[in-house]
């Protein structure tokens, strides 16, 4: 069975339920004689990819949605084989780079070189391009931009990119200007609460405007969240109850009961007991940067003012420094420590003062 998000997830540009001006405008662009390169980009749970699929469909029909994965495999110049997975259809080929860590140029200077020298389309789709999605952009090395600045510019004849990405802060000025940026804002609590009560009405299921309402908040502004807390909902309680608990994600509560476990004791043991939790959580794919704020929103419950304004500090540090290594583990482990710090001298001054 399908999850909700999946299962009602709109296929065609005209269907989607919010920005609908945007959409429009992105129908009239399939309508063109030509296509450029786009780079999409908003928060995530969006619809940046609902909306990239929608457009794949106006531009080759129904045929993209018949979507094949597979596994390709790309060798250094050191011999080393890399291997990545690849959603794809005889029109497209989806994939994310930055999967494969320090190795993304290697995976992007041949993935785009492979599908620009392979056979063209049947004429009948009246393209003569095939479009390569590339997501998490803004998760890409510099040199990783710089290889994909210089093959979008060989390739353009062969093939059109779409480039996914939370924010263009991390995108190089070279790529920006050679794609249509679009911004995919993310949907108001109204807006989440009219799909909410939609997408329950299509599963014959009645849900009361006050508990939308409490999803919406809790979801920060994330469709797919949202629509994810609500089915668990369900799946918890139904008929439903404007006064039930709303459930977190297991990461989430397991965030929470280690940031309660900095607060209650700040040694050097605790930071290597801190250090098998994150490496839990990155094992299991939770976004490195989720991993921080959502620590950081809990660390905070616990700081007065003028502490939180350090740690707050500290964090804009160590999250800068994050996003320029390669060891994210590090990082976290340095703000662990600085937070650790920080806390037990508030503490001790605390006791003082009494």
């Amino acid at each position: 069975m399908s999850l909700w998000a999946d299962k009602h997830r709109p296929k065609d540009l005209l269907k989607v339920d919010y920005h609908k001006e945007q959409a429009e405008n992105l129908k009239k662009l399939t309508q063109q004689g030509d296509f450029p390169h786009l780079l999409v980009y908003g928060p995530v749970g969006a619809g940046k990819k609902t909306r990239v699929m929608c457009l794949l469909k106006e531009l080759y029909g129904p045929g993209v949605e018949r979507l094949r994965m597979e596994q390709m495999t790309f060798t250094t110049p050191s011999n080393k084989k890399v291997e990545i997975m690849t959603v794809n259809s005889n029109y497209h080929i989806e994939v994310n780079p930055a999967d494969v860590g320090i190795y993304d140029r290697i995976v992007i200077m041949d993935l785009i070189k492979t599908v620009a020298q392979s056979q063209q389309l049947d004429v009948n789709t009246q393209r003569e391009f095939k479009v390569i999605v590339l997501t998490d952009v803004d998760e890409l090395s510099k040199d990783a931009q710089h290889a994909l600045r210089r093959t979008m510019e060989k390739y353009i004849g062969n093939c059109r990119l779409i480039l996914c990405a939370n924010s263009t802060s991390r995108v190089t000025a070279a790529i920006r200007s050679r794609c249509l940026s679009i911004r995919v804002p993310a949907p108001t609590n109204e807006e989440i609460i009219s799909i909410l009560q939609s997408t329950c009405k299509k599963e014959g299921l009645n849900l009361p405007t006050e508990l939308a309402l409490k999803i919406a908040e809790k979801s920060d502004r994330n469709l797919r969240k949202a629509l994810l807390i609500c089915e668990a909902c369900k799946v918890e309680q139904y008929p439903f109850n404007i006064n039930q608990e709303i459930p977190l994600p297991d990461w989430h509560v397991f965030i929470n009961d280690m940031a309660k476990e900095i607060v209650k004791e700040q040694s050097i043991q605790k930071i290597a007991t801190v250090r098998t939790n994150l490496y839990e959580l990155i094992i299991h794919g939770i976004p490195n940067q989720l991993i921080f704020k959502t620590l950081l929103d809990e660390l905070l419950k616990n700081c007065d003012v003028e502490l939180k304004s350090k740690v707050v500090e500290h964090a804009a540090f160590y999250e800068h420094r994050m996003q320029h290594g390669n060891k994210h583990i590090f990082h976290f482990e340095a703000f662990i420590a600085r937070f650790m710090c920080l806390y037990k001298k508030f503490i001790e001054d605390v006791t003082s003062g009494f």
